[in-house]
C-alpha cells in the first residue's frame, strides 16, 4: 500500500503545560480532517502585567485563545495515510507507545479498541488535564473514532479540569458532524468553559458557517456573552464573518416571524 514503510505522520501528544494550543481550521463536515493549522492560544501566561491576558476578543489577542496552561492541538499540513487510503497511519512500534488518549487524538481504531478491551473503564479515563479519548477524538475531528466511543459507553457530557468539552471543542474546529452527534445524545449545548466561552461563540469565532447554523437549529443561545463581554452576534460583527452574521440574522428574524405567528 502506499503508506507502508512511510515514515509515521507526528504524534499528537497529551497537554504539557506552556506549550502553545493549535487547533485545526478543519473542514465544514469535519469528516475529512484538515490541512494546516490556526493558533488559537498559548497558556495563561500573565505577562508583565500579571493579569491572565486571555479572554474572547475580536482584536488583536483573539488569534490566542488560552486553555488553561496550553492545549497543543496541531494538524499536520500533509495528508495522513488513512486520508489516503490506508488503515495504519502510524509505524505499529509507534502505535505501542501511545496512550489511548493519543490514539483517539489520531483516531487510530483498531489500537484503541485493543486497549479498550483491557477494561478499568479506559473509555471514559481522563489524562492529566481532565480531557477523555472523546475530547481528543471530538478535537481533533476524527468522527469515526467519535461515533465508535459513543458506542462503547464514552461520556459526551464530560467535562476537563477546565469546563473544556467535546462539544466546544469540536465547534471551535468546525467538524460540524461531530457536533450534531453530540447533541442527538443530549448534551448542553450552552457549555461555558473557563473563558466564558459557549460551542457556539468558538463556531462564530472560528467561521464555521454550518456548524453555527446546525447549533442554532438545536436552540443554542445567541445571548451567551463570553468573560470579556462579546455575543456571537459582537464577534461576527467585530471580525467580519459575513456569511456566519447573515446565518445568525436570518435566524433571529426566523424567531419572530414565528413568534407572530403564535
Amino acid at each position: 500500500m502506499e503508506g507502508e514503510g512511510a515514515a509515521a505522520r507526528p504524534v499528537k501528544t497529551p497537554p504539557n503545560a506552556g506549550a502553545a494550543q493549535e487547533l485545526s481550521k478543519g473542514g465544514e463536515n469535519g469528516a475529512e480532517g484538515a490541512a494546516g493549522a490556526e493558533e488559537l492560544g498559548a497558556s495563561r501566561d500573565t505577562g508583565d502585567s500579571g493579569v491572565p491576558p486571555a479572554r474572547l476578543r475580536p482584536d488583536h489577542d483573539m488569534a490566542r485563545l488560552g486553555h488553561g496552561d496550553g492545549f497543543p492541538l496541531k494538524h499536520s499540513n500533509t495528508l495522513t495515510n488513512r486520508q489516503r487510503g490506508n488503515e495504519i497511519s502510524a509505524l505499529p512500534a509507534t502505535l505501542d507507545t501511545l496512550s489511548i488518549h493519543q490514539l483517539a487524538a489520531q483516531g487510530e481504531l483498531s489500537q484503541l479498541k485493543e486497549h479498550l478491551r483491557k477494561g478499568e473503564n479506559l473509555v471514559n479515563k481522563p489524562d492529566e488535564r481532565g480531557f477523555t479519548p472523546l475530547i481528543w477524538a471530538a478535537a481533533f475531528g476524527e468522527i469515526e473514532t467519535v461515533r465508535h466511543l459513543l458506542e462503547w459507553g464514552a461520556d459526551p457530557h464530560a467535562l476537563a479540569k477546565e469546563r473544556e468539552s467535546a462539544l466546544s471543542l469540536a465547534s471551535m474546529g468546525g467538524y460540524t458532524d461531530i457536533v450534531t452527534m453530540l447533541l442527538e445524545r443530549n448534551v448542553d449545548i450552552n457549555i461555558y468553559d473557563w473563558n466564558g466561552g459557549t460551542p457556539l461563540l468558538y463556531a462564530v469565532r472560528g467561521n464555521h458557517v454550518k456548524c453555527v447554523e446546525a447549533l442554532l437549529a438545536r436552540g443554542a443561545d445567541l445571548t451567551e456573552e463570553a468573560d470579556s463581554g462579546y455575543t456571537p452576534m459582537d464577534l461576527a460583527v467585530a471580525l467580519g464573518h459575513k456569511k456566519v452574521q447573515q446565518v445568525m440574522e436570518n435566524h433571529i428574524l426566523k424567531l419572530f416571524q414565528n413568534k407572530e405567528l403564535e
